[in-house]
C-alpha cells in the first residue's frame, strides 16, 4: 500500500508542530523516520492515523490514491492502516485473546472461525515468544515494557495491515527481545506491506533493513538517504546536521 503525504502542516492545541511535511512511501516498502525529541516524529505517525487531537491545517494524506485526510480513525484502519504505539495502553476488563479477535472481526465480512484464529495465534506468539498464559490476561495490564512491546508486534501479525506505523517499537527493549520484535517486523514485511518505522537509535535497523531513512527537524524533513545515514547520525548526533 502506497502512503503519499503532501505539505501536512498539523497543529497541537494552537501550536504548529507539523511545518510541511511531504513524504511518499510506496507499496512494500520499508522507511524509517529518525529525529530528536520533540522534532515531530510522533505527531506525524498521530496526524497519519487520524487522533482527533492533532488537527491538520493544511495538506493531503493519500492512501493508494485515495484522500483520507478527513476519515476518522477506524476508518482508515479498515482501509488498511496500523500505528503501534510508543507507550500502550493499559485496557482493563478486555483480555488479549478477546481484544485480537474482535479487531480481526471488524476487518472481516464473517467473523473469524474459532479453530483458525487459534492456530493462527498459537504461531504467532511461539515466533514472538509470548507464553501463552499472557493470552488469558488483560490487555498490556501489569505487562512489563517489553511485554507490551511484544503485544503491540502481535497485533501487527494477526490483523496483517497494508501499511504499519511502529512508532519507537524498540525503546526499552532489552537486546534479545529487539531481535524478537525485529524478527516479527521482518515476518510482516513483503511486496504487499509497507511499514513505516519511527526511531531514535540505529540499533533496531541492524535488524530491519529499511531502504530510505528520513530525518525529522523541528516539524520538517529535513535530509534523507540510505542506511549509511542512521549510521552517521548514531556517530555524530543531530547537531552536525542542525548546522547544515
Amino acid at each position: 500500500m502506497k502512503l503519499e503525504i503532501k505539505d501536512l502542516h498539523v497543529n497541537v492545541e494552537g501550536k504548529e508542530i507539523l511545518k510541511g511535511i511531504s513524504l511518499t512511501i510506496n507499496k512494500g516498502e520499508v522507511a524509517a523516520i529518525m529525529g530528536p525529541n520533540g522534532s515531530g516524529k510522533s505527531t506525524l505517525s498521530f496526524a497519519i492515523m487520524g487522533h482527533p487531537k492533532y488537527e491538520i491545517m493544511k495538506g493531503q494524506i493519500l492512501l493508494d490514491g485515495k484522500d483520507i485526510t478527513k476519515l476518522k480513525t477506524d476508518e482508515r484502519a479498515r482501509k488498511g492502516l496500523f500505528l503501534s504505539f510508543q507507550y500502550p495502553e493499559e485496557i482493563a476488563g478486555v483480555t488479549v485473546t478477546n481484544f485480537l479477535r474482535t479487531a480481526m472481526n471488524s476487518k472481516r465480512k464473517e467473523p473469524i472461525n474459532i479453530s483458525e484464529f487459534k492456530k493462527i495465534l498459537d504461531e504467532n506468539t511461539e515466533k514472538l515468544h509470548i507464553n501463552p498464559s499472557m493470552l488469558k490476561r488483560y490487555l498490556n495490564e501489569g505487562f512489563s515494557g517489553g511485554e507490551k512491546k511484544k503485544m503491540e508486534i502481535l497485533q501487527l501479525l494477526m490483523l496483517n495491515p497494508q501499511f504499519a506505523i511502529l512508532d519507537e517499537t524498540d525503546s526499552g527493549l532489552d537486546i534479545d527481545a529487539m531481535r524478537i520484535v525485529a524478527n516479527g517486523i521482518n515476518t510482516h514485511s513483503n511486496k504487499e506491506n509497507s511499514v513505516l518505522l519511527i526511531t531514535h537509535y540505529q540499533r533496531l535497523l541492524e535488524y530491519v533493513k529499511p531502504e530510505k531513512i528520513h530525518v525529522m527537524l523541528d516539524g520538517k524533513i529535513m535530509f534523507s538517504g540510505g542506511k549509511e545515514l542512521a549510521l552517521e547520525l548514531e556517530k555524530k548526533g543531530y547537531d552536525w546536521l542542525k548546522q547544515r
